[in-house]
């Protein structure tokens, strides 16, 4: 792998590092009591930035091995396959028994990017 792409990818990877233990606090304020709207809010954001990172880390190894990046219009679902096998090297990116939660997150993030934050509901979307 080429330095300058694994320098990018584990900066990508610290930064979603950093917002898990910043997020710490809140997501165990979560687990405590059913949060208010402010609180889902601000973790449905968390949630999408994990999300985002997790496709750039995507997008920087796909780089890397010369493999073309989707640009089309649904380019984040066509990237979650892409992830799991389905690119020209026929390379698992992630391992397969991530696959349904990572399935999720995409869901998930498609949802928060085209919705209200006052249309989230906290047992209805953590599948409580």
């Amino acid at each position: 792998m080429d330095n300058n792409a694994k320098e990018k990818m584990e900066y990508e990877i610290s930064r979603i590092n950093k917002l898990i233990i910043d997020a710490k606090p809140l997501l165990d304020l979560c687990r405590l009591k059913e949060p208010d709207f402010v609180e889902i809010t601000a973790t449905a954001q968390i949630l999408h930035s994990f999300y985002n990172g997790i496709e750039s880390v995507v997008v920087l190894f796909l780089k890397n091995i010369h493999e073309n990046v989707p640009n089309d219009n649904r380019w984040h679902k066509t990237l979650f396959e892409i992830m799991f096998g389905q690119n020209s090297k026929n390379v698992n990116i992630l391992r397969n028994d991530i696959k349904q939660q990572m399935e999720k997150y995409m869901y998930f993030r498609h949802f928060i990017r085209h919705s209200y934050s006052s249309e989230l509901k906290w047992n209805e979307n953590t599948g409580k």
